[in-house]
């Protein structure tokens, strides 16, 4: 009878509380994850002096990540390669988590990811985005071992960086919807799984009802960027969180780099994708959800022109060639591109 089954790699531990930076080394422990105590720690320029100081752990060495390069996590593999750890833990926002996550899969050994911020679903993802010479790549890692969300350091994050991964949960809906067509009209195989984590994931974001400066919410968007993250683990890519959207988003980085943070990029992103479908409910949908949280939903709140960010929208297949979507679809001219984000602002001012 064959085994009609899957194995699933997921977090041997999840722990979203205040306070959880201070109790990590007895949490690892306890889960036997790094019971000896011999944990290397890296942390980012932002928190890393402060974060060092409240760290329990006699035993661990504190490595400083100094930006979120590919080069960063080549010289954070080699010392942990050299090292003799349990486990690495990279605390701090996505971009040092990014980092250690590359440096940890290079060097063979857990990686434990403790946010200090909700930017976007990096935080449970096995996928590292780093800066190189050319832009931003994504390199497929082993995803986190545990992942810790201390929700101190969340509310004292800059609020750009706090809930921005709002954005990011829920353009799973766009991503899938653009899976979904892949399916449709190439063939693409959809894994069922991974679009029910990821759907669910969004939707527990989009229906709640609770401000976001609430630690009740911060709750529930800590654990759907989690399931988020997971979701990309079980479909081996990140499809089930990453469409036209997140297409959108590189070339915006691309072309016009420091506009805003992941999260809200993804989110915007979405949203013009949902236009582009005239999928109205879910336009509407993802519309209210960004409006209610203060996120960017027309080009001018992140300082582009409706030009800047039609000039994006025609980059933006380039930056995942092989990927199917909405965009890829509709193969906008330059001209057609200009129409349509034209259009698209009219119809989220009104």
């Amino acid at each position: 009878m064959p085994l009609l089954a899957r194995m699933l790699a997921a977090p041997l531990l999840v722990e979203v509380s205040a306070g959880a930076i201070g109790g990590l080394g007895a949490l690892l422990a306890d889960r036997r994850i790094a019971p000896e105590g011999r944990i290397a720690v890296a942390v980012g320029p932002g928190q890393g002096e402060s974060v060092a100081g409240e760290l329990n752990m006699a035993r661990a060495e504190v490595f400083r990540v100094p930006d979120g390069s590919h080069d960063a996590a080549v010289v954070l593999g080699k010392s942990l390669r050299a090292g003799a750890y349990e486990a690495v833990a990279g605390i701090g926002g996505g971009k040092t988590i990014d980092v250690t996550k590359f440096a940890a899969h290079m060097a063979g050994i857990p990686m434990v990811s403790v946010a200090t911020s909700l930017a976007h679903d990096g935080i449970a993802s096995p996928v590292s985005t780093l800066a190189h010479e050319s832009g931003n790549g994504s390199y497929g890692v082993v995803p986190p071992v545990a992942v810790v969300v201390d929700l101190d350091r969340v509310r004292r994050a800059p609020a750009g960086m706090a809930t921005a991964g709002i954005g990011d949960v829920v353009s799973n809906l766009s991503a899938i919807a653009d899976w979904e067509l892949s399916s449709a009209d190439t063939g693409e195989p959809v894994d069922g799984l991974a679009v029910a984590m990821a759907r669910t994931a969004a939707h527990a974001v989009l229906c709640s009802d609770d401000q976001a400066t609430s630690d009740k919410f911060r709750t529930v968007l800590a654990e759907a960027l989690i399931m988020s993250g997971m979701a990309m683990t079980v479909a081996g890519s990140s499809r089930p969180a990453s469409g036209g959207d997140h297409e959108i988003m590189h070339a915006i980085n691309e072309l016009f780099p420091g506009t805003a943070s992941h999260g809200e990029l993804a989110g915007l992103g979405a949203l013009f994708c949902g236009y582009l479908r005239k999928d109205d409910e879910q336009f509407a949908a993802i519309s209210a959800c960004l409006r209610r949280h203060g996120l960017p939903r027309h080009p001018e709140q992140i300082g582009l022109s409706a030009g800047q960010f039609a000039s994006a929208v025609v980059r933006a297949p380039a930056t995942r060639p092989g990927r199917y979507t909405i965009l890829e679809r509709l193969a906008m001219t330059p001209a057609q591109a200009a129409e349509a984000v034209e259009d698209y602002v009219r119809a989220v001012a009104g």
